[in-house]
């Protein structure tokens, strides 16, 4: 039976979502409010799936599947939210989630999601689908990348640190986070620790 972790902030909404998925056979092994408690849950039990709302407090879903790719964890990512903004869709596919469905239908397709992701197919919504548009840059976005950065990029989209991409260049890190500065600057990202790796992992194809 496949074993499952589920969180949510909202009680009501927990205990809703777990009644449901133990009624229709699923094994949930924990339930937690918040998403540092998740997220341990995740590393200590290591459950097949975990079925995270995107905003929690003290680390939100998208944040326990950027480290739970980062860390190799094996546990599949299924997010649940109210929220139908394209930022969060796309950190969501860079970040390797395999389900993404809205609240007001979670009921409705959270059994359908969890048997594709338990064949290893991704499931996102349609409702989400057909309202975002996800198209990717042009080859015009990284014109003005010397040709050192591109390499940068296309290192930081085979996940590797500053520390590993600094050795494999064989030049200092503190180098590293300067050019790390400067592709922010020219692409026009969000000066997030996590902005770089979400755009390399979309874009990967043009570099």
């Amino acid at each position: 039976m496949s074993s499952i972790v589920i969180a949510d902030d909202h009680p009501l909404l927990l205990r809703g979502l777990s009644d449901f998925l133990t009624s229709k056979g699923f094994n949930i092994i924990g339930m937690a409010e918040d998403g540092n408690t998740a997220y341990n849950m995740i590393v200590k039990l290591k459950p097949e799936l975990a079925i995270l709302d995107i905003r929690m407090p003290h680390k939100t879903g998208l944040e326990i599947a950027e480290d739970c790719y980062k860390n190799q964890i094996k546990t599949k990512i299924i997010l649940i939210t109210f929220d139908q903004e394209e930022s969060l869709y796309e950190q969501a596919k860079a970040f390797n989630v395999y389900g993404y469905i809205l609240k007001e239908f979670a009921i409705e397709e959270i059994e359908i999601c969890i048997e594709h992701v338990l064949k290893n197919e991704h499931y996102f919504s349609e409702e989400i689908e057909a309202h975002l548009k996800t198209g990717k840059p042009s080859d015009e976005s990284l014109e003005d990348l010397t040709k050192t950065e591109k390499k940068i990029l296309s290192l930081i989209a085979d996940n590797k640190t500053s520390q590993d991409i600094a050795e494999e260049l064989s030049v200092s890190i503190k180098t590293i986070h300067k050019h790390r500065s400067n592709i922010i600057a020219k692409l026009k990202l969000d000066n997030k620790p996590s902005s770089l790796l979400v755009w390399a992992n979309l874009n990967k194809n043009l570099f």
